[in-house]
C-alpha cells in the first residue's frame, strides 16, 4: 500500500475542497467527496487517504 499524500490547501482559492481534485490523473480517480478543512484546518479523504491541510495564514471566505 502506498503512503498517503499531504496536500496544502489555500483557503482563499481552493475551497470548496473535493477529492479527487481537478489535478488528479483520471487513472487515479475515485468518487468525488467534499471535505471540510475550514473547521479544524485539516481533513482526510475516506477513499484514498490523502490528507489536506489548510495553509497557515490563509482563511476560508464564506460564500
Amino acid at each position: 500500500m502506498s503512503e498517503a499524500q499531504v496536500v496544502m490547501v489555500d483557503g482563499n482559492k481552493d475551497l470548496p475542497l473535493h477529492c479527487p481534485t481537478n489535478k488528479t490523473p483520471s487513472w487515479n480517480s475515485h468518487p468525488r467527496v467534499f471535505l471540510d478543512v475550514a473547521k479544524t484546518g485539516d481533513a482526510k479523504c475516506p477513499y484514498c487517504g490523502t490528507e489536506y491541510k489548510l495553509t497557515p495564514g490563509t482563511e476560508p471566505h464564506g460564500h
